[in-house]
C-alpha cells in the first residue's frame, strides 16, 4: 500500500505579509524554519522512502530542513507548484481586493467563476495535480512518500481524495504551514487519515 504525507511549505516573509506567491518565492521566516524542523522530528521514527518537491525555493528549504541528516531521494516535480497567480504574484491581499474586486471574491468564495489574470485556474492546478499523482501510483505502489508543496495544490488533492467540486476547494480545514496531511492509497481509492494537522507546532510551542 502506497501512504501519502502531505505538508505545505515552512512561513514565508510573504506569508507575514499577505502577499500573493505564486510561482514567485520569498525566504522561511524563523517561525517556518523551527516549524519545518519540528515536522521533520515529528516525522523521525516514520520510514520515507521518496519525497516529492515543489522546485520553488521555499519548499526546497521546507524539504532539506524535515530532512535533516536522513538521506532520501528527493524528486522535484514542477506540476507540484503552487497555482500560478499571474500578475496579482507580489502583490498584497488588500490591494488585490481594491483594483481586482471581482476576481479576488471569486478566487476565495466562487472558485469555480476565478478567472485568472494571466495565471491558472483552480481546474488547471487540478488537472496537472492528478497528473503528479497518477504518476506516483505508478512510479511508488507501495511505500511511504512524502509531498512537500503549497495550499491550494493540497486543497486541489483534497478535492481529488475527497471527489469534491473545484466550488468547495476552501472548505475546512485551513492548510497552515508545514501541516500535516496522511493518505492511504489503494485499488480502492484513497483513505484519509489526518488532515491539516499541526500537532507538531504546538508541542513544541508548548
Amino acid at each position: 500500500m502506497l501512504t501519502l504525507y502531505i505538508t505545505r511549505h515552512g512561513e514565508t516573509e510573504w506569508n507575514t505579509q499577505e502577499r500573493m506567491q505564486g510561482w514567485k518565492d520569498s525566504d522561511l521566516t524563523e517561525i517556518g524554519v523551527q516549524n519545518a524542523i519540528d515536522l521533520g522530528e515529528r516525522l523521525q521514527s516514520t520510514p520515507i522512502d521518496a519525497i516529492y518537491s515543489s522546485p520553488s525555493n521555499r519548499t526546497q528549504k521546507t524539504t532539506k530542513l524535515i530532512c535533516g541528516n536522513r538521506n532520501i531521494p528527493i524528486i522535484l516535480d514542477e506540476d507540484l507548484r503552487e497555482i500560478n497567480m499571474g500578475i496579482w504574484e507580489g502583490k498584497t491581499q488588500s490591494y488585490i481586493k481594491e483594483n481586482y474586486p471581482t476576481e479576488h471574491n471569486n478566487f476565495w468564495n466562487a472558485p469555480r467563476f476565478y478567472n485568472p489574470m494571466e495565471g491558472e485556474s483552480f481546474f488547471d492546478v487540478q488537472r496537472r495535480v492528478l497528473t503528479v499523482l497518477n504518476r506516483m501510483k505508478s512510479d511508488k505502489c507501495s511505500g511511504n512518500v512524502l509531498i512537500v508543496t503549497h495550499s491550494v495544490v493540497i486543497k486541489c488533492l483534497l478535492s481529488i481524495f475527497k471527489d469534491l467540486p473545484i466550488e468547495n476547494i476552501w472548505d475546512p480545514p485551513y492548510i497552515h504551514d508545514t501541516s500535516l496531511t496522511i493518505v492511504e492509497v489503494n485499488e480502492k481509492g484513497y483513505r484519509i487519515l489526518l488532515e491539516g494537522d499541526t500537532l507538531h507546532k504546538e508541542t513544541a510551542r508548548s
